[in-house]
């Protein structure tokens, strides 16, 4: 999953292939590198989201919207999360206006 960071304003961008990889599991891993802490030291991701709504949202998106992404936002991990249907994810400090907004 490549990524870039930037610890000075707790942001986090992350990648994933939407055809092969779990949405869900790019999630953990992309708040835990953003938090700096190991993935399974974080809350269940359950807690806040179903883990498996975003994993067929993702893939339903990808299967029948061909090109255009759709994206998901939530709160996990004492972060703001955009999550999008193309393999995009970021990672943001909610205290830092509109860091999750659109490109």
């Amino acid at each position: 999953m490549p990524s870039t960071s930037d610890p000075s304003d707790r942001r986090y961008e992350a990648t994933f292939d939407p055809d092969d990889d779990s949405a869900s599991e790019a999630v953990l891993e992309a708040v835990g590198a953003a938090a700096d802490v190991d993935p399974i030291e974080l809350e269940p991701l359950y807690a806040v989201i179903d883990p498996d709504a975003l994993d067929a949202l993702c893939t339903h998106a990808r299967r029948t919207d061909g090109n255009r992404s759709h994206s998901l936002r939530f709160s996990y991990g004492g972060f703001d999360v955009d999550v999008r249907t193309d393999g995009r994810i970021r990672v943001s400090d909610p205290s830092i206006s509109g860091a999750v907004a659109g490109d």
